[in-house]
């Protein structure tokens, strides 16, 4: 174990009526403890589970690969401010590590593969095949099959997107291999009942508020896959 907790400071939030500082869960869970290698934050659409996610990557030094931001009809400035309003405790020093996001994904494996037409060795990093002559599952698995066997913490925001039930049963057994060798922790938004059904991971639920730990049976994602199947 890495990151043993978080710490939530609602009373330092800037304002309480605009997002995410207006979500409930946030202003009333004082903090989260991080008791085994894989955590998940679940929880419907819009609960606060990526915003907490890419808030601990700021605070933890993590640094978020994306694009140049695009001019947008409407914009919250504070829509990326709630790490100011966090506090994380290591178990030692910190570590590194790295953020993992579908959504940004493209915009760093490009990046890899432009600095790779330089310098090919930069692609033994990552599996040695180019990530763009990949299926986006192919390219998520190379990452995730060689960046994870160093040590350090790996926040994943919804990792299951572009993978179909077998590779996501791979990711699943990828993330148990790791957390049992002891040198990864992972802390992981998801919607996927595969995933969540990891064993020995503790799961938050985004749906209670004060947020909670709730067993695999309990997930909103599990009620409904198993209600689907009886049909």
């Amino acid at each position: 174990m890495h990151l043993t907790s978080i710490q939530i400071n609602a009373n330092n939030f800037p304002v309480k009526d605009q997002y995410p500082f207006s979500l409930d869960v946030f202003q009333k869970t004082p903090g989260i403890s991080l008791e085994t290698p894989i955590t998940f934050f679940a929880g419907e659409n819009g609960s606060g589970k990526s915003t907490l996610i890419r808030a601990l990557a700021h605070r933890c030094g993590i640094h978020i690969w994306k694009g140049p931001e695009r001019t947008r009809f409407r914009f919250n400035p504070l829509e990326e401010e709630l790490y100011r309003c966090i506090d994380v405790h290591w178990s030692d020093q910190a570590v590194p590590g790295s953020f993992f996001s579908a959504e940004y994904f493209y915009d760093f494996s490009s990046l890899i593969d432009e600095w790779a037409h330089e310098d090919p060795g930069v692609l033994n990093y990552y599996g040695s095949k180019p990530f763009m002559t990949q299926s986006h599952g192919q390219s998520h698995m190379s990452y995730f099959e060689n960046r994870y066997i160093i040590k350090g913490l790996y926040l994943l925001d919804e990792p299951e997107n572009a993978l179909s039930p077998t590779t996501q049963l791979k990711l699943l057994h990828l993330l148990q291999r790791m957390s049992i060798d002891g040198h990864a922790q992972f802390i992981i938004a998801t919607h996927s009942p595969i995933l969540l059904s990891c064993e020995n991971a503790s799961i938050y639920s985004f749906d209670h508020v004060p947020l909670r730990k709730v067993p695999y049976e309990e997930t909103e994602h599990y009620l409904v896959y198993r209600s689907l199947f009886k049909k």
